[in-house]
């Protein structure tokens, strides 16, 4: 009989240190009179609730579990089991739960609330709109329906009616969390980045603390053009979270946009400390040195990179640059022909790769790289000018001739091809004189 008190006045003591919140106090009053008891359901459903408040779900969900293979009906266990299982991500097992609790409670709305909310994740859409018209002739002032709702015509992309059901959350109670940067989110994904920051202040001000909204406020900016207010709200999120890896990434990125690229570069180191892996932190760390003339320290940057996304055009576009700057023609041609693999409408990849040609003695092949960077964009300066010098070496003036007249069509005022024209002379007679000095030395080769 005492130990059986002694479970009760455990439990009564739980309920109190629940009351004042204390969690963690309560549980383990709770635990050692379900020691004692472990029949008791109700102990059981609080022990489930006082997990939940902990951020427990996996063993939340356990306990209410074991509440149901007592009382498999009750619906309050299993509105709670359901949204638990929505938590941490099995979501078809939170919606066969919701299913079981409408079932046995056709009545009851929050069974049919939160069914909307994971037929959304699940892209269930049609079933996510027949739920909440369905909720609605139990309850027509449910905030928590048309936010769920909201959720699921966001993801469809109607965002117009997405914002009408948040607006209605408003109506219904001003207070309810998280709808305001849901509001935002609509807003820039439909085009409207005003709006959407209008609402970003909002949400900020409501919870000034939640560095996933002031990030996304950071990127709005950016994606703007709006460097310095961009850089505010990063540094925001790393005085509160200093371990932000994507606020460190993105702060660098806001760095070499505005040709800050020293501190670009020590935000991107800070950045491979807390995480050596990010998703191009080496393409960033090789574009940043590469940029600032680097290109010792960026070749190994860049070589990780490719090697981590063997198909990314940037990736592989910086790392021929880099190796052509490097003098390694041979080397860089082999990049620019894996770009041209996965893309052949890059004028600029053809007209490196013909550098690459030029460079190696392979004049032909570099011409038509270049006449094909030319197809491409017709106004492409820096092709016209490699293929008069080609031509020229060549010794096909006429052709020369013709792509400086082409070329002062396209850019009447580009001096340097008017350069070229003037020195037309200078080219043939250089030309003419390699020619006698090359047979000159066939004839000595010969005696």
């Amino acid at each position: 009989m005492n130990e059986w008190f002694d479970a009760e006045q455990r439990a009564e003591r739980a309920q109190q240190l629940t009351e004042s919140r204390r969690w963690a106090e309560a549980l383990a009053e709770l635990d050692a009179a379900l020691d004692i008891n472990p029949s008791n359901v109700n102990w059981q459903a609080q022990r489930g609730f006082l997990l939940d408040q902990l951020e427990r779900f996996d063993e939340a969900i356990e306990a209410y579990r074991d509440v149901l293979d007592a009382e498999p009906e009750d619906r309050e266990t299993l509105l709670a089991l359901g949204i638990d299982l929505e938590r941490v991500g099995r979501l078809s097992e939170s919606a066969a739960v919701l299913d079981r609790l409408r079932a046995f409670h056709p009545d009851f709305e929050p069974g049919f609330c939160f069914g909307i909310l994971v037929c959304a994740e699940l892209e269930q859409h049609d079933q996510a709109e027949e739920l909440f018209y369905l909720a609605q002739h139990l309850r027509e002032d449910c905030p928590n329906c048309f936010y769920h709702m909201g959720i699921s015509l966001a993801e469809r992309g109607e965002f117009k009616r997405a914002l009408y059901c948040w607006e209605r959350v408003l109506d219904i109670d001003a207070a309810f969390e998280g709808v305001r940067g849901q509001m935002a989110r609509a807003h820039r994904a439909a085009g409207d980045p005003d709006a959407a920051h209008d609402w970003y202040l909002k949400a900020v001000r409501e919870d000034p603390g939640d560095t996933d909204l002031l990030f996304e406020m950071g990127n709005l900016l950016f994606e703007q053009g709006k460097f310095e207010r961009a850089t505010t709200k990063f540094r925001q999120v790393l005085e509160l979270s200093p371990d932000h890896v994507d606020a460190h990434f993105a702060l660098a990125e806001v760095m070499l946009s505005q040709d800050k690229t020293d501190k670009a570069i020590e935000l991107l180191s800070a950045l491979h400390e807390l995480d050596e892996e990010y998703p191009g932190l080496a393409l960033r760390q090789g574009a940043a040195h590469l940029k600032l003339g680097q290109r010792d320290e960026a070749l190994p940057f860049l070589e990780l990179a490719v090697e981590e996304s063997p198909t990314n055009k940037e990736a592989l576009m910086l790392l021929g640059n880099c190796l052509l700057w490097l003098q390694r023609p041979e080397k860089a041609a082999d990049q620019f022909r894996r770009i041209i693999a996965l893309d052949n409408s890059l004028p600029n990849v053809y007209h490196n790769l013909g550098v690459c040609c030029f460079l190696t003695n392979d004049h032909e092949q570099g011409i038509r790289h270049c006449q094909r960077a030319l197809e491409l964009r017709p106004d492409y300066t820096l092709a016209i000018v490699k293929l008069v010098l080609a031509y020229q070496r060549l010794g096909r003036f006429p052709e020369a001739k013709g792509m400086i007249l082409h070329g002062l069509k396209v850019d009447p005022d580009n001096s340097l091809l008017k350069h070229l024209g003037r020195r037309m002379w200078r080219a043939r007679v250089k030309y003419r004189l390699g020619r006698v000095g090359a047979a000159i030395g066939r004839l000595f080769g010969r005696g």
